[in-house]
């Protein structure tokens, strides 16, 4: 009991309860502003110079190729391929979209995380000389994506989402915790 009494009266005791109660409510928030983002790429049809495509999901590349081979970018960049990836090995279907040309797509190889996307990336959208992009990726992961390409990309040049859903639209608790905890650490440092 004299043990218990101690604790409670010490300081650090103290401090690490509050640290504890601040990153419990960090975490709810970013939890939440996880689950609650919304596919607004469902509802209008997206335009911009570029699109960035983050690999790590299935049915981004394709997005991607979709977006560039409907005229809606001009430019696309495929951010975080292996590096000895070749443009035909991401994307097989590629006869299918008729008269796309290779020059118009940029593969990334140097990007291994979300920041290193926004990172590697604005290099080729400032070579690009693209005004406004558009971010491809999952609605899970479009939260911290976005705030970390906000973060890092200036103000002239705008990023849209544009979410496409994975295998299925909801995500498990777990997948969400995940996420949130990812999100969690970047608010710390990347945005």
């Amino acid at each position: 009991m004299r043990t218990v009494k101690k604790l409670i009266r010490s300081r650090s005791f103290w401090a690490l309860l509050f640290l504890a109660a601040g990153l419990g409510y960090r975490f709810f928030h970013e939890y939440r502003s996880i689950e609650n983002e919304n596919i607004q790429s469902w509802v209008k049809t997206p335009s911009a110079d570029c699109a960035i495509v983050l690999t790590g999901g299935p049915g981004r590349v394709r997005e991607g190729f979709d977006l560039l081979a409907n005229g809606n970018v001009k430019k696309l960049v495929i951010s975080g391929v292996y590096s000895n990836a070749r443009l035909r090995e991401i994307m097989p279907l590629w006869a299918l979209y008729g008269n796309l040309s290779e020059n118009d797509v940029v593969l990334d190889r140097r990007s291994e995380t979300t920041y290193g996307n926004a990172q590697q990336s604005l290099p080729l959208v400032e070579a690009l000389k693209c005004r406004d992009v558009l971010l491809v990726t999952s609605r899970l992961h479009m939260y911290r994506s976005f705030r970390t390409f906000r973060a890092t990309f200036p103000e002239n040049i705008y990023v849209e989402k544009h979410s496409i859903v994975g295998p299925r639209y909801e995500a498990s608790v777990w997948e969400v915790s995940f996420e949130a905890l990812k999100s969690l650490f970047y608010s710390l440092w990347a945005y």
